[in-house]
This record gives structure tokens, C-alpha cells and sequence, in this order.
């Protein structure tokens, strides 16, 4: 089976664990930076990342708690900057693992001839560095990324997407997203991607109807590879050229 010709992968949560190992103790280490008196349990965090976005999961949580808008979006603002230089510091560090199967399946990949990119809403300052240590050395130059200050749009927004596709040169019938939540899927499926869901902890109970393929883990059996990415990309074709013929039928009747 041919192996698609290009597949975009989602950071947070995707290649790795970010969320729980890295995001969470650096916002909270910046509430108390700020003497916000604010600290984020797993529990409601997990319920926050349903809103794409640091700042605007920032700002939600302060007007929840009475901040007038206004007010909420400037400390949000000021928060998220320093949560911001937080992370970058940690994932420069390289101190974040990536998730158990993420490395083989690049690799195999990348044997296969399949172009790699990374389209995230994270911001260039920790991600760059983030992707280059999780997966630099086996999927080598990434042939295009799309990180969250290139585009005006978040996740659910399919605009990264679309910007990838655009980069590649390529239409979204040859290419798969890899992705672990609800917003993402959203934004993948909005392009026309095939989207391949491996959910992380904090959005196992996402809802991700669309997802050609829904795993909790990349290593879990089968493995994830370049086949069985290619045959999900087959098996999408057949679909819509089973589709197309439905509706000439219609037309014709």
C-alpha cells in the first residue's frame, strides 16, 4: 500500500504528553508570578483545553470567576507572557519526552518517502524548539510548520491547515493529520484531511466523530505505520468516488 504523500502532526498532547508534563505547571508557576492566587488541578484544566488557546483558556477562567472581560483579557494577556518564556525554558531543555511509538512511526515515514509537518497552535518561541528535540533527528528538516502566531484563526479554525496544505503544495486528498482533540479534528476536518485521533489523557473524553482511526496510543497493536496511513487515505477515495457516483445517479434520475 502506498504511503500518503505527506502527514501533519499536531504537538500538544500529539508528540507529546505537553499538556501534563510541561503547559499545566507553567501556567500555574505563572499565576503565582502574578499573585493571582489561581492554581489549575489536572481535573479542571482538562475541562479549560476545550477552549483553544492559552490566553483565551486564561481569560475564560478569570471571567468565570467574576474579572470583568476587559480586565480578564489584559491579565490574561500579561499571564500568558510569562507562562509563555516558561515553557520555552523547559522545552529547550529538552527535558519532555516524546510519546512511546511518535519517533518509530516519523521514521517510517520518512522511509516511505511521506513529507513530515507540524501544524500547531502553539506559539513559535517553545514549539520550534519543542518539535526539533521530540522528533529533529528522524524526521530531519520538517518540510513545513505552521505554528499558532502564523495564522489569525485558532483551532477549530481549519485555517493552519489550509496553510500547510498551501506550503506543501498539495492537495488534502494525499496528505493525514494526526491529532488528539476535539478542536483539532475540527480544524483538520474543516481542511478535508483524513485525521488519524490518538488521544493523550487530558482529551480521552473528546468527542472526535469524523476520525478515520480513534487509538489510545501510537505503539498499541497494530502499531501505527505508513501502510495503514496510506490504506485510511485509500479507503477515504473510495468513499468519495462512491459518493460522486451516488449523486450523478440522483442527477440522472
Amino acid at each position: 500500500m502506498t504511503a500518503p504523500a505527506a502527514v501533519l502532526f499536531d504537538v500538544d498532547g500529539t508528540l507529546a504528553e505537553t499538556e501534563r508534563d510541561g503547559h499545566r505547571p507553567a501556567f500555574n508557576r505563572a499565576f503565582a508570578e502574578h499573585d493571582l492566587g489561581l492554581h489549575w488541578t489536572p481535573e479542571h484544566y482538562t475541562r479549560l483545553l476545550r477552549i483553544p488557546g492559552g490566553r483565551q483558556r486564561i481569560a475564560a477562567d478569570l471571567r468565570e470567576r467574576g474579572v470583568p472581560a476587559v480586565e480578564a483579557d489584559r491579565t490574561a494577556a500579561a499571564v500568558h507572557r510569562t507562562k509563555t518564556a516558561l515553557f520555552a525554558e523547559h522545552a529547550r531543555a529538552g527535558t519532555i519526552p516524546a510519546r512511546p511509538g511518535v519517533r518509530t512511526l516519523v521514521a517510517d515515514l520518512r522511509r516511505c518517502g511521506a513529507r513530515i509537518g507540524v501544524v500547531t497552535t502553539g506559539r513559535r518561541e517553545w514549539a520550534e524548539p519543542l518539535v526539533r528535540h521530540l522528533i529533529g533527528d528522524v524526521a530531519g528538516e520538517l518540510d513545513v510548520a505552521v505554528y499558532g502566531d502564523d495564522v489569525t484563526a485558532l483551532k477549530p479554525d481549519p485555517q493552519a491547515y489550509r496553510r500547510a496544505l498551501r506550503g506543501l503544495g498539495m492537495p488534502a486528498a494525499c496528505v493525514v493529520a494526526v491529532e488528539d482533540s476535539a478542536p483539532g479534528v475540527a480544524a483538520a476536518l474543516g481542511a478535508g484531511l483524513v485525521t488519524v485521533v490518538v488521544r493523550s489523557e487530558p482529551t480521552a473524553g473528546h468527542d472526535v466523530r469524523g476520525a478515520a482511526l480513534v487509538r489510545d496510543s501510537f505503539d498499541g497493536g497494530p502499531p501505527l505505520d505508513a501502510a495503514l496511513f496510506g490504506e485510511l487515505l485509500a479507503a477515504a477515495d473510495d468513499q468519495r468516488f462512491a459518493q460522486r457516483r451516488s449523486s450523478c445517479r440522483r442527477r440522472s434520475a
